[in-house]
């Protein structure tokens, strides 16, 4: 049997809550929002790139995003020593360019634990947690993290509704 991305269950953001929740739940959203967008798609669907002269595909992003959650929550904010998942110095783009023979159900699996280790990585540090990033020479507060990584999906979830109504036409919020 062919191997297709899972069905997934968007659950709605919180309106009303603290702040820590609240951003928490947007992230969620998001983040569900992305494998939404892939859900039903097989291998070779998910490596498509359907909208040249773009490299973006929705496994690019599933990878890119798995970098990013790596990259903001565990290595910058959390300061746990890690090396990048698909890029490196060499390759900085190597999530989004080196899908061609890339199995999608190990990019799955590696996004589903990279969420669940990122959110683990800063379940105890407040919200006004701040670190320092020698390559920027700025400090950043974990607040500022989940604002830009909501950003950040919500930039390439665009990119998904872009790419799936291509791939076949599915079209949604």
């Amino acid at each position: 049997m062919m191997w297709t991305a899972p069905d997934i269950e968007r659950t709605p953001s919180l309106l009303v809550a603290d702040e820590r929740p609240l951003l928490q739940s947007w992230l969620d959203r998001h983040r569900k929002t992305l494998l939404w967008k892939c859900a039903g798609l097989d291998a070779d669907q998910l490596r498509s790139r359907p909208l040249a002269p773009s490299r973006l595909s929705l496994l690019g992003l599933v990878r890119h995003l798995s970098e990013v959650e790596r990259g903001w929550f565990r290595v910058a904010a959390a300061g746990v020593p890690l090396d990048y998942l698909y890029c490196s110095e060499d390759n900085p783009d190597g999530d989004f360019d080196d899908i061609a023979d890339a199995d999608p159900v190990d990019a799955f699996a590696t996004y589903h634990r990279e969420v669940r280790a990122a959110d683990a990585a800063v379940a105890d540090l407040p919200l006004a947690h701040t670190f320092a990033r020698p390559v920027r020479d700025t400090v950043f507060s974990l607040r500022w993290v989940y604002v830009h990584m909501i950003e950040e999906y919500a930039r390439h979830n665009g990119h998904a509704d872009l790419l799936r109504e291509r791939i076949d036409g599915r079209t949604g919020d």
